[in-house]
């Protein structure tokens, strides 16, 4: 085989054919050689998966503006315009690309799409005026902070999951050694530093990357491999699947039975081992605690020049430490606090926190604007710390009239009813464990044939419990890695329940592209009047199925059951129709569930966490 690879490999190169070409020519011709699976009956899936890969819209979306900007050359005019205001400060553009990361950050939610974005509209400006590239780059990572962020990841091209292309795992990213040292140095010339937390991840494995992170400037440490290898991961490469062979990524319970031979102690006797080599570390070094070393270059050695391979590497830029600076070198606060003070949030915490103390029911009423952002949150932590994983046993119920700002409902605790008359921002039920987030318009606005969109982006991300009512449609991302919450919407955008492991969501009108991609667990109604569901689904690991046959009626009563708690909760003269009119409806029904799962057991799975 290596004969035949050789004299093609070398036979393609001697006609000039692209690197790119040759290797991709070599593949195809192999596999009629030595291959007993076709390789190109799987190109039209790898085609399709790559083309609908969601960064390869976002980002060259907002690559896209930064060139607008600059073509236009308004971002001349901004830097000329920010040089006249901030230029006797030292370091004038560096102030303006930390203003313009912050604002970015702040009304994109992106940390990509920042870097994107301000990259490309900095760089060309940077290079004019002669600045420091990779510090002036760093100040992105500050632009982040002065947003109020209070944990910044920097996060290396070794890291990820197992199941990423090959193509990313070797060629994409950057060792987050760059990264990291940047990040730190941009902070602390900002003065900065001490309000926000670095994190280093990407390959962490041994104690002497924690240590060599915390020299850098960090003082959290991601881990993800080796944990997983200690719960017994074998890295096959196929989480995606469903059918880890060690029952580690997996949501099938008869691999997961058979398989599985993780435990907690495991991964208790790992990070044991990291700890004790810190430990030993530390002590070779003199040092009393980790938090002396961070940001504390001079423990590295610079031994580059002692191989001829790697002399002409200069690591000044990355050990440089700025010793005139009496800014902190690591994070000393509790919390890097916002402007916003959160008024609303004390105020339901005020009030609600006797009725929570003993246990009793109440009912309030509050005005909220865009402006009251992670509502509920406050609340939540409050019965979590007094209650724990369980809740409340008497409901706690808010009733709110406006405009929720993000987060609207973020760590729902059960036990806490949230009613919303008006429309929400992204991420509504974030993180909820329990309790009932409702959302409805009055009555003027309802529409049966064209719900309005009344909650943003991403709402029921990584939600393990609860219930979503919307009356109304939803934006893009709704219930991706949903592990356990029931939601019932109107309508939603692109990748609806993508990468979902649980729990159930009901649509009652379209959705929009690759929808329940990654999901592994929970069902999903989807109704497709217009019959554009099938084309809009993405069917690499789910099953389509019609609720009209004999052996669905347990399906079909579920969800009316569904849809007459909709109707009570939202008043949704859509779900009313479909209820009233529900044998002219049924046929237009798809029950969407994982192909790993039995339709028979999804009732079951769905009955066991209701009890």
């Amino acid at each position: 085989m290596l004969t035949k690879t050789l004299a093609i490999l070398i036979g393609l190169i001697a006609l000039a054919v692209p690197i790119a070409a040759t290797l991709g020519w070599l593949g195809l011709s192999l596999q009629y050689l030595e291959s007993p699976m076709p390789l190109h009956r799987a190109l039209g899936d790898i085609v399709w998966q790559t083309g609908t890969d969601f960064l390869l819209v976002a980002i060259p979306m907002f690559v896209l503006l930064g060139e607008i900007l600059l073509r236009a050359g308004i971002t001349e005019r901004m830097y000329d315009g920010i040089v006249k205001w901030l230029g006797w400060l030292p370091g004038g553009l560096m102030h303006s690309n930390i203003g313009s990361s912050a604002l970015f950050a702040a009304t994109s939610g992106s940390s990509v799409a920042t870097a994107a974005t301000i990259g490309t509209v900095a760089i060309p400006q940077i290079k004019k005026r002669g600045y420091n590239e990779p510090l002036f780059l760093g100040t992105i990572a500050a632009g982040v902070a002065k947003a109020y962020a209070d944990l910044i990841t920097i996060s290396g091209h070794d890291g990820g999951t197992g199941a990423s292309p090959l193509s990313s795992i070797r060629y994409a990213g950057s060792p987050w050694e760059l990264g990291l040292s940047e990040a730190h140095q941009a902070l602390r010339a900002s003065n900065l530093r001490h309000k926000v937390r670095l994190q280093a991840d990407g390959g962490l494995k041994t104690g002497l990357d924690v240590v060599k992170a915390a020299i850098l400037g960090a003082e959290s440490f991601g881990f993800g491999t080796g944990p997983m290898i200690a719960m017994g991961c074998k890295y096959l490469r196929i989480c995606h699947l469903n059918n880890c062979a060690t029952g580690v990524a997996t949501q099938r319970r008869d691999i997961i039975d058979h398989h599985y031979i993780g435990e907690k102690e495991r991964v208790i006797n790992y990070f044991s081992f990291i700890a004790n080599e810190v430990q030993e570390i530390l002590a070779k070094l003199g040092v009393p605690d980790l938090e002396s070393i961070i940001g504390q270059t001079q423990y590295l050695k610079d031994i580059t020049q002692d191989n001829p391979s790697t002399a002409n590497i200069n690591l000044s830029p990355i050990l440089y430490s700025d010793k005139k600076l009496t800014s902190p070198h690591y994070c000393n606060t509790s919390s890097n606090n916002p402007w916003d003070k959160g008024n609303l949030n004390v105020k339901i915490l005020q009030d609600i926190k006797p009725f929570i103390a003993k246990d009793q029911k109440s009912d309030f009423h509050y005005k909220i604007s865009n402006r009251d952002r992670s509502v509920g949150a406050q609340a939540s932590g409050f019965i979590a710390s007094l209650y724990g994983e369980r809740g409340l046993k008497q409901s706690q119920t808010l009733n709110f009239t406006g405009s929720a700002g993000q987060s609207f409902g973020v760590w729902n605790a059960a036990g806490l009813n949230l009613n919303l008359n008006g429309d929400a921002n992204d991420y509504v039920g974030k993180g909820m464990n329990g309790g009932k987030i409702v959302i409805s318009s009055s009555a003027e606005f309802a529409s049966q044939k064209s719900p309005s969109v009344l909650v943003g982006n991403t709402a029921l991300y990584g939600a393990t419990g609860g219930e979503l009512y919307v009356g109304g449609c939803v934006g893009e991302r709704f219930a991706v890695r949903n592990s356990g919450a029931s939601a019932v919407i109107e309508g939603a955008g692109d990748h609806c329940c993508e990468y979902m492991t649980g729990g159930h969501v009901t649509v009652l009108g379209n959705v929009g592209a690759n929808f329940g991609a990654g999901m592994t667990g929970g069902f999903a109604y989807v109704l497709d009047t217009d019959r554009r569901f099938f084309d809009q689904c993405n069917r690499s690991l789910i099953n389509l199925d019609r609720i009209v046959s004999e052996e669905m009626e347990s399906h079909r009563k579920f969800l009316k059951q569904i849809l007459t708690r909709h109707i009570k909760e939202t008043k949704s003269e859509r779900a009313k129709l479909i209820l009233d009119e529900f044998d002219r409806f049924e046929p237009s029904f798809w029950l969407v569930s994982p192909a790993a799962l039995n339709i028979q057991d999804l009732l079951k799975a769905t009955t066991a966490n209701a009890a």
